[in-house]
């Protein structure tokens, strides 16, 4: 029998076993899912947590609960990869031999690489909310806090949903007027992009709205250090911003069984075809998710969209056929701005966000680039569809794999 291992349990290799287990001969192939941990986490709840909008057993489940029967889920440390002989090695010593592999294993935050970062103000005055653990230790925070100068900050790019800092800001401007202290915070953001966001038509959108919502920007942030004594981050210019609660999205980095396995580039992600999803370097192996190099944004719904075309791509690669260039960086992300709305955007690696209807053209009922309370309904349920359809390989009705331009209000 021939055997494919997913590495990660996360959204992106959840999806695969899935996707794989409904389409593949069960009695010509295995499938091994590998993962350290027990629990998965939505992590688009990391953002909610804070404002006591979700509660941590909201954005918590046990992995078994997902992983199909007929799926080996092997709870066990990877030590490491060995493509030149298609075998992974754990820690205990046994190596697992495989004919395709699946790369999953997602990326995360680095703090250590900025100086002072994990200094004496960690999870006192400097804080992450791209874990859960600091997500719940931020929640526990701004229960107490009394106001003051709030920096919410980005470390550099690419980072996981790159437009979460911004929708942290919004959230922040909402929870503070909520609790009648808005007057009692001065909310500054902190990009090293040039604007708010990467694409130019989104950019000026999320910018009009932090400045109706009396939130500063600083642009152009290089970040060197953080001052834990001055409480101010510094940047390599010598600028400085003050700050009495700091919320910082560290440095992002794939997981660190690719350095250890020689497979990664400095931030330890995979270089990857970016319309096939197949490794550049090894044919039998396959990236997707937050652990590939390729210039779509780190999202679960790009991750969504990959996995439905890679389990065709798998397939043709099964048969000897060519591989299907069809994967474009299609990326759907509603982006919460407060107060019950958010907007919706929907691009590609061609296309950026513009205004419009999604999913019908001129019917909507979701409206692209504009602030609705539909669209925050639409947010919240996402909760729902992730964990009932999504991680289950479950295809969401009238939303396609590849970015539609119906709809859209292109120049």
């Amino acid at each position: 029998m021939k055997r494919i291992i997913i590495l990660g349990s996360g959204t992106a290799g959840t999806m695969m076993a899935n996707h794989l287990h409904h389409r593949l001969n069960s009695g010509e192939w295995e499938i091994d899912i590998i993962d350290e941990r027990k629990e998965h986490y939505y992590q688009p709840g990391y953002l909610f947590l804070p404002f006591d909008i979700y509660d941590p057993e909201d954005i918590v489940k046990p992995i078994k609960d997902f992983i199909p029967k007929g799926v080996n889920l092997i709870n066990e440390t990877i030590e490491r990869i060995v493509p030149q002989e298609n075998y992974v090695s754990m820690i205990s010593g046994d190596h697992l031999s495989y004919d395709i592999l699946i790369v999953a294993t997602g990326c995360k935050i680095a703090p250590e690489e900025t100086e002072g970062m994990q200094g004496a103000e960690w999870q006192k005055s400097v804080f992450d909310f791209y874990t859960f653990e600091g997500a719940l230790a931020l929640r526990n925070k701004l229960r107490d806090w009394e106001g003051g100068k709030m920096v919410v900050h980005i470390t550099e790019m690419p980072i996981k949903c790159p437009v979460a800092p911004l929708e942290f800001a919004f959230l922040a401007d909402s929870y503070f007027k909520h609790r009648n202290m808005r007057h009692q915070v001065e909310l500054t953001f902190v990009t090293p992009l040039s604007g708010a966001f990467t694409k130019p038509k989104a950019t000026a959108a999320l910018e009009h709205l932090l400045e109706e919502k009396h939130i500063k920007i600083e642009s152009d942030f290089a970040i060197e250090r953080i001052d834990n004594e001055q409480k101010t981050i510094v940047d390599y210019g010598g600028r400085t911003v003050p700050f009495d609660l700091l919320v910082t999205v560290p440095t992002n980095k794939g997981d660190e069984v690719i350095a250890r396995s020689g497979m990664g580039d400095d931030l330890n992600y995979v270089p990857t075809h970016k319309a096939t999803l197949q490794s550049k370097n090894w044919p039998n192996i396959f990236v997707l998710g937050d652990a590939s190099d390729i210039p779509a944004s780190k999202a679960g719904s790009v991750a969504h969209f990959e996995a439905e075309i890679l389990t065709d791509n798998i397939l043709h690669y099964i048969a000897g056929e060519p591989l299907k260039e069809e994967f474009d960086g299609h990326a759907n992300c509603f982006v919460e701005t407060g107060n019950g709305k958010a907007l919706l955007i929907d691009f590609n690696y061609t296309h950026e966000p513009v205004e419009g209807t999604f999913p019908f053209p001129g019917i909507g009922p979701l409206r692209l680039l504009k602030e609705s309370r539909i669209n925050h309904m639409g947010k919240l349920a996402f909760r729902w569809i992730y964990w009932n359809m999504l991680l289950k390989g479950t295809h969401i009705p009238f939303v396609s794999a590849t970015m539609s331009e119906s709809g859209k209000q292109f120049d």
